[in-house]
């Protein structure tokens, strides 16, 4: 049985263009496979604290050593983790914001992302323990950037996902939806049509 991760983080939260293109591929996953488990975090909503010295002092503090202040962060984090844990593929909504992934994603990735925890340090570079997990990113853009030295945010994703040793991940993009009403219908419905595809052809892995 499959276990979808869908993670919105679009400040829209489910009206956002993201979030549509995501739900519209785990609705098409579910259909195919009508025992999966759907676990649903919308950062819009219940947004994730952005880092700080005091959280990170508690993820670096040995468990015996921490304060019930540092039990309570570092229990934050172990449920985010667990989550991820849980989940065979995880489908995120990802709008390009002032050239960059959203702040709510990227406070995410920072309590997600701990060393001997998620990932450890060797000799021949990071070493992820979140594997065999698949990941599918919905990217919406106003604008165009596929190609131009404008597009880090694929690279940023992709790096930070390996470093949690998720490798098997899929970009649907729909760009330009700020254009006009024509382009922007014409990109929806073609990541709409990717989606629906991708769904049908994935398998349980």
């Amino acid at each position: 049985m499959t276990t979808l991760l869908q993670l919105n983080t679009s400040v829209f939260s489910e009206h956002g263009q993201s979030t549509q293109l995501a739900k519209s591929f785990v609705n098409s996953w579910q259909h195919q496979r009508p025992g999966s488990i759907l676990i649903v975090r919308d950062l819009a909503i219940n947004p994730v604290p952005h880092l700080n010295g005091e959280r990170f002092e508690a993820f670096l503090t040995p468990a015996e050593q921490r304060s019930e202040t540092q039990h309570e962060i570092v229990a934050y984090s172990d449920g985010l983790i667990e989550e991820l844990k849980q989940a065979d593929v995880i489908a995120i909504g990802l709008p390009l914001y002032n050239y960059g992934i959203p702040s709510s994603l990227q406070a995410y990735f920072d309590h997600i992302a701990r060393a001997d925890v998620t990932f450890k340090y060797s000799d021949n570079g990071s070493v992820g323990f979140l594997q065999n997990k698949r990941a599918v990113i919905f990217a919406t853009r106003g604008g165009k950037y596929i190609g131009s030295n404008n597009e880090s945010v694929t690279t940023q994703v992709r790096n930070f996902l390996k470093l949690l040793g998720i490798t098997d991940v899929e970009f649907v993009y729909a760009e330009g939806l700020s254009i006009d009403a024509n382009t922007r219908e014409q990109e929806l419905a073609r990541a709409r049509a990717v989606s629906a595809k991708l769904a049908t052809l994935e398998d349980d892995g």
